[in-house]
């Protein structure tokens, strides 16, 4: 759910990379996922990435490793009139489980939108924990009133 630029140093304004929080199943893991970035919750989006862990965002944008996730992440839960997306809330619409691959097209809804924002992400998982993640959101195209 992230199409934002890699801002150097902000992964240091953050907590330390918390401890590693495995996930029953695949679900369980986009759950946890889903939630955290409803609560904007940067140490549980993170206790869920392994130290390989990449998400693959529009025009070519990769973060690579958990340190890099961790600095776009610590962008991403900043309130959203300083360019994050907290305050938007998430909804799953429909979710297609390819092995230990969660296809899942939500919306995002907030009192500041114009209108709803659909979207789609592709989360990959492994041993209970966000191996990848492929975003088709781009917070430019999110419309307000």
């Amino acid at each position: 759910m992230v199409a934002m630029a890699i801002a150097s140093g902000a992964l240091a304004q953050q907590a330390k990379l918390p401890p590693l929080k495995r996930q029953a199943s695949a679900e369980a893991v986009v759950k946890e996922h889903m939630e955290a970035i409803n609560a904007c919750d940067w140490t549980r989006i993170l206790a869920q990435d392994p130290a390989n862990v990449e998400i693959f965002s529009p025009n070519g944008v990769l973060a690579q490793g958990r340190e890099a996730v961790g600095a776009m992440f610590a962008q991403v839960v900043k309130p959203f009139r300083e360019g994050g997306i907290c305050g938007l809330k998430f909804t799953v619409e429909h979710t297609q489980k390819v092995g230990d691959t969660l296809n899942v097209q939500w919306r995002a809804e907030a009192p500041f939108l114009a209108q709803p924002y659909r979207c789609a992400d592709a989360y990959e998982t492994k041993d209970g924990l966000m191996q990848a993640q492929v975003t088709t959101f781009r917070r430019d195209d999110v419309k307000t009133k």
